[in-house]
């Protein structure tokens, strides 16, 4: 008898069901549907300069708490709403955290935050989550970290991200290039901007590359390719990239590869030197540079819950609107930040005439 070659380290598994038996179950109507087809359509004029607005995404690091994140929903849509004319706000809605090596892996990894990694649950969880945001009329932005969970989601999401972690991810590009809205894609850890600026390039080609067809068939997918992906400046282990003179070399970076000047600056991570409380120095700064006229800044992230910091995942009990990843800036901080950033767009016209 021969020895066995196949699974020998699986130890179960799970079936999961067709991203359209979710669809079915918590679906997308039409005025969600209109209203992320213009969101998307709004910032991808946002990042190619033809719409002076800021984009603004603000949001937890990442969502363990459903209910806590439809309360920080209701907060950020009345602001979104304050500031319409000078802002697009979208909600940050990360349900998957890569690990340096170990960790909770996201909500729909593990969303007991017990190690049971009950991932059919977890996926409920973010689509009814993301259908109830949009439902408050708020975009979201994702991070697509496991290339096969964006057919799960990706109808309900209005701009998505490719991770410092994941840039130089070949099947990332690939799924970059099929994706239907604009794609950011960051720095590499180490602050390296060449790596994003080519994975930009490679994404705004078509490719061919295997995953889960809607009724969850594996595929061999062709894309036409995303024209509407850009760059995001998180800093790197170089420290902060936000000067600047740091952006002004990003633009260079782009206008030499014949990709558009504008760009998007996380104030977290790097940037703030994982200081949550710095984000709001940063966003102040990026605020002022605005205002006197920067237009490569077209976009800015903004890690933020209910309550400042964060807080061990397997506290008992947890702490309501705190983090379980990294630290964040609490609400009470990010609404002046909000304003902030509102203000210099506005001040921006205003030198224009």
């Amino acid at each position: 008898m021969h020895p066995p070659t196949s699974d020998l380290r699986i130890r179960a598994t799970r079936p999961l069901p067709a991203p359209a038996v979710l669809e079915e179950e918590f679906p997308l109507d039409d005025a969600g549907s209109t209203r992320i087809a213009q969101a998307r359509r709004s910032i991808s004029s946002i990042m190619s300069g033809a719409d002076d607005r800021l984009l603004l995404v603000v949001g937890p690091c990442s969502i363990h708490d459903p209910a806590a994140a439809v309360e920080f929903a209701a907060l950020l849509r009345a602001a979104a709403d304050r500031h319409a004319g000078e802002l697009l706000i979208a909600m940050r809605v990360y349900f998957e955290k890569p690990r340096t090596v170990v960790g909770w892996k996201g909500l729909i990894n593990d969303p007991d935050l017990d190690g049971t990694f009950h991932i059919n649950k977890g996926l409920r969880l973010a689509r009814k989550l993301m259908v109830d945001i949009t439902g408050a009329h708020l975009p979201i932005a994702t991070e697509f970290l496991d290339t096969t969970l964006g057919q799960y989601y990706a109808d309900l999401v209005s701009w998505g991200a490719i991770g410092a972690r994941t840039v130089e991810s070949q099947v990332h590009r690939e799924l970059a290039s099929g994706l239907s809205m604009p794609v950011g894609f960051k720095n590499r850890t180490d602050g390296d901007v060449q790596v994003a600026v080519d994975a930009i390039r490679s994404a705004r080609h078509a490719h061919w590359f295997p995953s889960l067809t809607r009724d969850g068939a594996p595929a061999c997918m062709q894309t036409t390719g995303n024209e509407d992906t850009h760059l995001v400046l998180r800093g790197g282990t170089r420290g902060p990239n936000y000067s600047d003179g740091d952006v002004r070399s990003a633009v260079g970076l782009l206008s030499g590869n014949g990709l558009p000047p504008h760009l998007m600056v996380d104030c977290s991570h790097s940037n703030s030197g994982k200081d949550a409380e710095r984000q709001a120095v940063v966003a102040a700064e990026l605020a002022e540079r605005i205002a006197a006229g920067d237009r490569a800044i077209a976009a800015v992230m903004i890690e933020s819950n209910l309550l400042g910091g964060s807080q061990d995942y397997r506290a008992v009990p947890l702490v309501h609107g705190r983090s379980v990843t990294d630290a964040c800036l609490s609400w009470e901080k990010t609404l002046p930040a909000i304003s902030l950033l509102a203000g210099a767009v506005d001040a921006r016209r205003r030198r224009r005439g």
